[in-house]
Formats: C-alpha cells, sequence, structure tokens
C-alpha cells in the first residue's frame, strides 16, 4: 500500500446561521516543517476576530512558499433552501477537497481528518472524523480558520449590497437585531427561507 503523502484537515463554518452560505475548509500540509510554525495554533471559535486574520495571513505565507495549501467552497443559501443544510456541506466538502487534488494517486492515499459529523466521499479511504476535532487537531483547525475568515469576509461584502441587516456585525446568526431588521424590512435574497 502507498505510504500517506499529505495530511489534510476539513471543517465547516456557519451551519448555523439564517443567511448567507456554509463554508467548508480544507487544509493540507505539504511540508512537515510547517507544522512547527502553527503549534500555538487554537481553532477559530477560541479566536478573536484579529487572532484569525493574523493566522490566515500566515497560512497565506505558507501556501505561497509551497508549504501548504488550503481552499475554502462556498454554498449558497439558495443552495441550502432548494438542497438543505447536509447536501450542501457535502458539495462544499467534495469541491473543496478537489481543489486541493494536484496528483489523485497520491491524493488519495493521504490521510483525511475531519471535525464533527463530516465525512469525505468514500473513494478517500484514509479518512477519519473526530469529535470536536478542531479542537484536538491541529490542520483541522486551521481549515477551520481558513473558512471562518473567508466567510466572515464574504458576509462583510454582504453587507454593503444589504447594508439594513447587519451582516457585518452577525455574519447571518440569528441575533435580536438580526430578526428586528427581518420584522421591519422582510427576507433578502441571501435569507435561508428554511432557517427562519
Amino acid at each position: 500500500m502507498p505510504s500517506i503523502q499529505f495530511l489534510i484537515g476539513i471543517d465547516e463554518v456557519g451551519r448555523g446561521p439564517i443567511a448567507g452560505p456554509v463554508a467548508v475548509g480544507a487544509f493540507m500540509f505539504l511540508n512537515e516543517k510547517a507544522k512547527r510554525i502553527f503549534r500555538d495554533v487554537k481553532e477559530s471559535k477560541q479566536l478573536t476576530d484579529k487572532k484569525r486574520e493574523e493566522w490566515f495571513r500566515k497560512i497565506r505565507i505558507q501556501k505561497s512558499k509551497c508549504k501548504v495549501d488550503y481552499a475554502v467552497c462556498f454554498s449558497s443559501s439558495r443552495a441550502i433552501n432548494k438542497r438543505g443544510i447536509t447536501k450542501a456541506i457535502k458539495s462544499s466538502l467534495n469541491r473543496s477537497l478537489k481543489r486541493l487534488e494536484i496528483d489523485k494517486s497520491i491524493f488519495h492515499n493521504s490521510r483525511i481528518i475531519l471535525d464533527g459529523g463530516l465525512k469525505a466521499p468514500s473513494n478517500y479511504k484514509n479518512q477519519k472524523t473526530i469529535i470536536r476535532g478542531d479542537e484536538k487537531e491541529m490542520a483541522i483547525a486551521l481549515a477551520s480558520i481558513c473558512a471562518k475568515v473567508t466567510r466572515d469576509r464574504y458576509m462583510r461584502k454582504l453587507s454593503k449590497k444589504y447594508p439594513r441587516y447587519g451582516f457585518e456585525i452577525h455574519k447571518g446568526y440569528g441575533t435580536k437585531k438580526h430578526y428586528e431588521a427581518i420584522r421591519k424590512y422582510g427576507v433578502c435574497g441571501e435569507h435561508r427561507l428554511t432557517f427562519l
């Protein structure tokens, strides 16, 4: 059996909001030495916005040096409304893995670790789902940061298109102010109707 070439961590962000996309991040170490750079990392929920952005900047620098790679894929609120959150996450997960794919023969023999209830497609034989994996595994924590920062930036952009809803503050989660805005202005094209 071929030796394991890479370690890939996967996490999703944005399962619970009532607006905006769900995001799945896939993070891959291409160089074992890169792990030293990230040894103090924590998963995204334990970090401030500023700290997440700092870690994401480090990730991008290491990607430019070909020591790591990452991909973040979204499924839109429309896709969630049409197909449900589970299928939307599965679609984003599959696409994020494909974006990392360089050499299929190497890639499919890599070790994939996933947070919570996530599963990769069955053709990825060496995979493991880890409960609270974002707290236990560096690669999953880094995937979570990639997904969170990318989604948050997208929600800030959406706030310019839909300024009444405060997306830049709550990122689409169902806060009191968000529900007040919906009562006042109705829903917009970014709301997940099945979540309201």
